[in-house]
């Protein structure tokens, strides 16, 4: 009897770890001290430029998404979503992202498919500035199903103390601005892989309203707001940015100081097709799409409102796709800090 008859190859995790070295080299910056293989990453904090430097982290996964990218066999994004699922987090607070770092657990190392993975984590980090300097892959066959694998992210960020933004600053009045998500990005995908079981609905048809196929509507990356978000800071007076996730909407309220509420109106966005058509195929009442889905709304960002219109202005001469959703009022308490028009 062997590690290896039990389910376990040493020599493939050595292996892989050798084939995705380039990809993460490719991540890397002067800040980066050592190379991947050994027991922990390393990262220079010298010369940074913080005078107050805070550091910022998040850690998330890519939930039941990953049971939908089986399906349809394509796990090419999966990477996005897991570095765009910290990444947008740590934003939230103004944070600057300094380094990630990925796990992935697996009934058996398939190669082929992790390396798929890695690739989408590495290329992601790129496009962010943030290195991935280290990572673990885990194989357990006693406690995965064959084929299955999970995946979690873990990403640190810098922030200066007087510039975090943590809500304390929002007041009444203040302008609520969404920016565009590109699908249902990484939450509720438990309930949309129900209503595709429950009505047999194929993942390779483009139903009515859809540019391409189900599935592949269903699989778009999350997108990653930082590049976008993260210049404009310096400039605008944001109090507040949600990242939303799971609860949608139900997510900003945690930024709000007493005696203030946020009113989001309906009508100031139209939603994607995909969320109509979830709704019809579900059944489902709107007040439960916009407790679980973002609904096309895939960050918030909460400014004054005499900045609003350039702030807008200048996201759209970017290319981002964004609206005024809401504003900020006063409330009493006991009163719902939540209220959808």
């Amino acid at each position: 009897m062997t590690y290896k008859n039990s389910g376990v190859d040493i020599d493939a995790a050595d292996s892989f770890v050798q084939k995705i070295k380039p990809l993460i080299k490719k991540t890397e910056n002067p800040r980066v001290l050592g190379s991947i293989g050994h027991y922990a990453g390393l990262f220079s904090l010298a010369n940074s430029g913080y005078k107050e430097p805070v550091l910022c982290a998040s850690t998330d996964g890519v939930g039941t998404k990953l049971k939908l990218a089986l399906q349809c066999g394509d796990l090419s994004g999966l990477g996005q979503d897991l570095v765009a699922m910290s990444a947008n987090d740590i934003l939230c607070l103004g944070a600057k992202p300094l380094f990630f770092l990925d796990y992935f657990a697996t009934s058996r190392l398939d190669q082929r498919q992790a390396s798929t993975l890695i690739q989408g984590i590495a290329e992601a980090c790129a496009s962010i500035q943030c290195p991935l300097i280290g990572g673990e892959t885990a194989e357990m066959p006693s406690l995965y199903k064959e084929g299955d694998f999970d995946l979690a992210g873990f990403i640190v960020g810098i922030v200066e103390k007087k510039r975090i933004v943590d809500g304390n600053q929002i007041k009444p009045g203040d302008v609520v601005i969404g920016l565009a998500s590109s699908g249902p990005h990484s939450n509720g995908y438990s309930l949309i892989r129900k209503i595709i079981e429950e009505k047999n609905l194929s993942l390779k048809e483009r139903y009515e309203g859809l540019s391409r196929p189900l599935g592949e509507t269903l699989l778009k990356p999350t997108k990653l707001y930082g590049n976008i978000i993260l210049p404009l800071l310096d400039e605008f007076p944001v109090t507040g940015i949600a990242h939303l996730t799971g609860g949608g909407f139900h997510n900003i309220p945690r930024l709000l100081p007493e005696g203030t509420r946020v009113v989001i109106k309906r009508s100031s966005w139209t939603p994607p097709p995909v969320f109509s058509l979830i709704q019809k195929w579900g059944s489902l009442p709107p007040e439960e799409m916009e407790l679980v889905f973002n609904m096309g709304i895939g960050l918030v960002v909460i400014l004054d409102a005499k900045k609003s219109a350039s702030f807008q202005k200048r996201l759209e001469q970017s290319g981002e796709k964004c609206f005024v959703i809401g504003e900020i009022e006063c409330c009493q308490k006991g009163e719902e800090p939540l209220l959808i028009l």
